[in-house]
């Protein structure tokens, strides 16, 4: 990314038109590279207007990521992480991946303000954008192996819904096995998801990135491209959301339910999951790697995380990456 394209963003981010000729002068280069630096920021899929005589402004304004906002938000737990604010990344998961082999601190978060290659489960891209998005990456230390962390996905589910439920977003729930969902206007909407990948021995120790990508506002152009329903939690909200406030609330939740599942497991949340399962003693339909599609109805999760569902030949489990779950009511 242009070296100078994040800074002016920065200016932009009060909405306000800025003529390039002060821009410049700010930066202390020409209105040509005012100019290509925005063109730069443009290809990135950020919309900036140009009005002859006004100069640039975004369309509207834009709460950028602060590293200070955030671990203030995360109170008592703000010492437990070493957050990383990045400008621009193709993704959040594969740099903490490769940071991780570099030795990077347990507890290490990298937010993005902007993701260009953000990845989701079963190989699907995660679009993002400035102010729309809040997508980031947390390293996870574990001393058991890669075994000792079934239900992982999960935890992080309940963990960031309950960030979501103390600001009053009460109506999300979980999606088997790592999805937030909400009822809107008669269908379930995604919020956000979860994709975790593992390193380390099979015996321990072993580490965790767990990459997270929640919906803030999703623009009718990004929302085409999208092969589901899905909502941004400012529209659920009613009003914007503090992006700095959000993340540093989802990493104190992550923080206590990662303690947590630690040293009790999954079983410990066991009950506590099923609470929130949007799709519990509900009809699915269960879309196999394979195409084959097995009809059925959840009945829990067992102690490990998998889902049970009776089907035709009986109760059966199933386990994450194996299938995906689509409501049949």
């Amino acid at each position: 990314m242009n070296k100078l394209a994040f800074p002016i963003l920065a200016v932009l981010a009060d909405g306000k038109f800025h003529s390039g000729e002060a821009l410049a002068q700010q930066f202390g280069v020409t209105r040509a590279t005012v100019y290509n630096a925005i063109q730069v920021a443009q290809t990135l899929g950020i919309t900036v207007f140009s009005v002859r005589g006004r100069g640039y402004r975004l369309p509207k304004p834009v709460t950028l990521l602060d590293a200070d906002a955030v671990l203030q938000a995360c109170g008592e737990y703000a010492p437990w992480f070493h957050l990383q604010v990045l400008a621009q990344v193709d993704s959040t998961n594969r740099y903490l991946m490769q940071e991780s082999v570099r030795g990077v601190a347990h507890g290490t978060c990298a937010v993005a303000q902007i993701q260009t290659a953000g990845r989701g489960r079963r190989g699907r891209t995660w679009l993002s954008q400035l102010g729309g998005s809040l997508t980031f990456s947390l390293l996870w230390r574990f001393q058991c192996g890669a075994a000792g962390l079934s239900g992982l996905s999960l935890v992080i589910g309940l963990a960031l819904l309950r960030a979501l439920h103390e600001i009053g977003l009460n109506d999300v729930q979980l999606k088997w096995p790592n999805d937030l969902v909400v009822m809107y206007q008669g269908q379930w909407h995604k919020l956000g998801g979860i994709l975790i990948e593992l390193q380390g021995d099979m015996e321990g120790p072993s580490a965790a990135v767990i990459g997270i990508g929640l919906n803030l506002e999703i623009e009718q152009a990004m929302r085409q491209q999208i092969e589901q329903p899905v909502l941004g939690l400012n529209q659920l909200f009613g009003q914007t959301l503090n992006a700095n406030e959000l993340l540093g609330r989802c990493l104190a939740a992550l923080a206590l339910h990662l303690n947590q599942f630690t040293e009790h497991g999954f079983s410990y949340f066991q009950e506590a999951w099923m609470a929130h399962h949007a799709f519990h003693q509900q009809p699915v339909n269960l879309l196999m790697a394979n195409g084959q599609v097995v009809p059925g109805q959840v009945v829990g999760v067992a102690e490990e995380g998998s889902l049970l569902v009776e089907t035709a030949n009986g109760r059966q489990r199933f386990n994450a990456g194996e299938i995906s779950v689509r409501s049949a009511a």
